[in-house]
């Protein structure tokens, strides 16, 4: 005899949704027994964070810079996007963010402003949204379409240990991911290239011919030029007498 099984249950459009304090346990939970990434201490009306400096650390930059390191990468370690303060976020070997400053000055980058930030023990990144079957339906995120939660760009696995893809100082990791070195090279770049381009569509919005004042350059000016007439030779400048 033919026994015909119900068609799966769905939630009925009128099922309350689910609460945010639901959801941060869920997303906690996730992160603490599936993958064994330790989350930081819970805080009233904050979203639930991951701890670096344990499993990982991170690298962090603008959005836009991040999108373009993507491209130039097609392997790194799990990268998260933080739609929120439009930061995105590469995984890196734990030690790795104590190498950075020092990286970026062989690289020729030292004493440039480049919107990265290098998180080691002690610093927490928003934890994206679970992939799976604890994850709830989305359409995919891209370069415009970012959400202000946080997402996972490229997510971990489950099941599988995260460090042997992280980027390591001096070799890539076993997961194929890039050299560190390469990774804070493309990195500045791209932040570099990212502060450049708001620089020049800054200036185009300027109304033609403006150019901003800078209050403490224009006071000192004004102050050199007051003591100009005591270091002028007689009659180089007309009205200007002998120095007083």
């Amino acid at each position: 005899m033919t026994v015909v099984l119900p068609c799966p249950c769905r939630p009925s459009a009128a099922s309350p949704p689910l609460t945010d304090a639901h959801t941060r346990r869920r997303r906690r939970q996730w992160y603490e027994c599936v993958l064994g990434w330790p989350t930081a201490p819970t805080v009233a009306g904050r979203p639930v964070e991951l701890l670096t400096g344990v499993r990982f650390d991170a690298l962090g930059m603008p959005a836009e810079a991040g999108f373009a390191v993507l491209g130039r990468l097609p392997v790194t370690g799990p990268v998260a996007l933080d739609g929120r303060a439009r930061k995105m976020w590469f995984l890196t070997a734990v030690g790795s963010a104590e190498e950075v400053p020092g990286l970026l000055g062989w690289l020729e980058w030292g004493g440039i402003a480049l919107e990265l930030t290098a998180l080691g023990p002690g610093g927490r990144i928003a934890a994206p949204e679970p992939v799976g079957r604890w994850s709830a339906p989305q359409r995919p995120y891209g370069r415009r379409e970012a959400a202000e939660a946080a997402v996972w760009v490229r997510p971990p696995v489950p099941g599988r240990p995260v460090e042997p893809t992280l980027p390591v100082a001096g070799l890539g990791g076993d997961g194929g991911a890039p050299d560190l070195v390469r990774l804070v090279g493309a990195a500045a770049t791209e932040c570099h290239r990212t502060r450049l381009l708001r620089a020049g569509e800054a200036r185009r919005d300027q109304p033609p011919g403006y150019r901003p004042e800078r209050p403490g350059i224009r006071r000192g000016i004004r102050q050199e030029i007051r003591r100009w007439p005591s270091r002028t030779p007689h009659g180089s400048q007309p009205g200007h007498g002998r120095g007083r």
